[in-house]
């Protein structure tokens, strides 16, 4: 019997029973449609985490009370002590290795104005130093951005972000204007370009202004510094860097030889890491529950395909008597199955990457589509399709051509 034959026999099979094969196709589309709807949701969000993580330069490591990313974190790094101020500058001395040490600090969160107009009161106010720019790869759109004479002096200047100097100076250059924040007047001295959303989250609701201005304003010299950014002049130099800050830090900190370090220095790697191992988890639990669903769609396929030859007894018969041979019968019940399984799983992986690409949809981000885990969908109701199909082949197969013929 030619293969093309055999086909198109177990494509009229198939189509002569519509609505058993309708259903049977149904158990393996919601089989692979639970794969590949958890593991395509999972790594979209993989990667809006690798783009929007990707917020410090291949240069750049950060330096912080705790973990940018907790997640399980033990009592160890409970109750840490804060990184002060005075900390960040003796390392920033301390260091033979040539770096550039930043500082981020929030202090106020409230709405900046402008004559009569205002922006929404979600406007935080961060004090910084001259090295945000270059660390964290903001870009800086028109005027200037904050000198070390700023913070030398503690200026009362403010550098903002587009979607606010938009609102408030609709007109008119905001270079040179003079804000109002919670009481407080800043003169703006410059423009830095947006840097969209993340996770709902608006990252254009912040202005900056000098971190000792901050202090100024609002007191306490010895809070936490939210995040110390470290930067080197070239890559091959981070993992030395990194070294020499560790050991800085401990000293400064006064940790004591063979306790763990009470701070957590960051790269970019690292920071993805974590969310790389948080994904693994969602996307091996959403496998292993659509492998559940799988196994039954298999289940389902064995005993439809029995009920079929059981119904189809006699033609088996027939065909044996004049001429067909054992795997003739074995190879087309077998075809069937993989027929079936394999429409199945393609209808499974389109929808199962439609569906999961609606959390690209809703978060406005880019689409993703899992084509390990659609080459691994399709293998496995290949196996599943000869696995479970192989049983009613084989009972097929053997049968005897007499017995066959008398069944009624």
């Amino acid at each position: 019997m030619a293969f093309l034959e055999a086909i198109r026999m177990a494509l009229e099979a198939l189509r002569g029973n519509k609505t058993r094969s309708s259903l049977t196709l149904l158990g393996m589309v919601i089989g692979v449609f639970a794969i590949i709807v958890s593991v395509t949701a999972v790594k979209v969000i993989d990667v809006y985490f690798n783009e929007k993580l990707n917020f410090l330069g291949v240069s750049t490591f950060t330096i912080s009370q705790y973990p940018v990313i907790q997640i399980n974190e033990g009592r160890g790094s409970r109750n840490r002590p804060p990184i002060t101020y005075e900390q960040v500058e003796r390392l920033s001395r301390a260091m033979r290795t040539p770096v550039a040490v930043g500082v981020i600090e929030d202090f106020s969160v409230g709405a900046v104005r402008y004559g009569d107009r205002e922006t929404e009161p979600n406007m935080v106010l961060i004090g910084a130093d001259q090295h945000l720019l270059a660390n964290y790869s903001y870009d800086l759109k028109s005027g200037r951005y904050i000198t070390e004479q700023d913070i030398q002096y503690a200026r009362s200047v403010a550098v903002l972000l587009e979607d606010a100097a938009d609102l408030l100076f609709p007109n008119e250059s905001p270079l040179g204007k003079t804000v109002r924040f919670r009481g407080h007047k800043f003169e703006v001295i410059g423009v830095l370009e947006n840097q969209g959303s993340f996770l709902g989250f608006n990252q254009n609701t912040r202005f900056f202004i000098p971190v000792t201005r901050g202090f100024t304003l609002y007191g306490n010299p010895n809070r936490n510094i939210a995040s110390i950014s470290v930067r080197v002049p070239q890559a091959t130099m981070m993992a030395v860097a990194m070294e020499e800050a560790t050991g800085r830090m401990r000293v400064i900190r006064r940790v004591g030889p063979g306790d763990d370090n009470n701070f957590e220095v960051s790269t970019n790697d690292s920071i993805s890491r974590v969310f790389d191992a948080f994904t693994g988890t969602l996307t091996t639990a959403g496998a292993g529950i659509g492998l559940i669903a799988l196994l039954a769609a298999g289940i389902g396929i064995m005993n439809i395909m029995l009920v079929s030859v059981t119904e189809r007894t006699r033609e088996i018969g027939i065909r044996k008597s004049v001429g067909a041979r054992r795997k003739d019968i074995m190879r087309q019940f077998l075809i069937e199955a993989f027929v079936l399984c394999q429409i199945g799983g393609i209808i499974g992986i389109l929808l199962g990457a439609l569906v999961g690409n609606l959390t690209a949809v809703y978060f406005e981000i880019s689409a993703a589509f899992p084509v390990d885990w659609a080459i691994f969908a399709v293998v496995m109701v290949t196996i599943i399709s000869l696995v479970f199909g192989g049983y009613p082949a084989l009972k097929a197969a053997r049968l005897r051509p007499i017995d066959a013929l008398r069944y009624e």
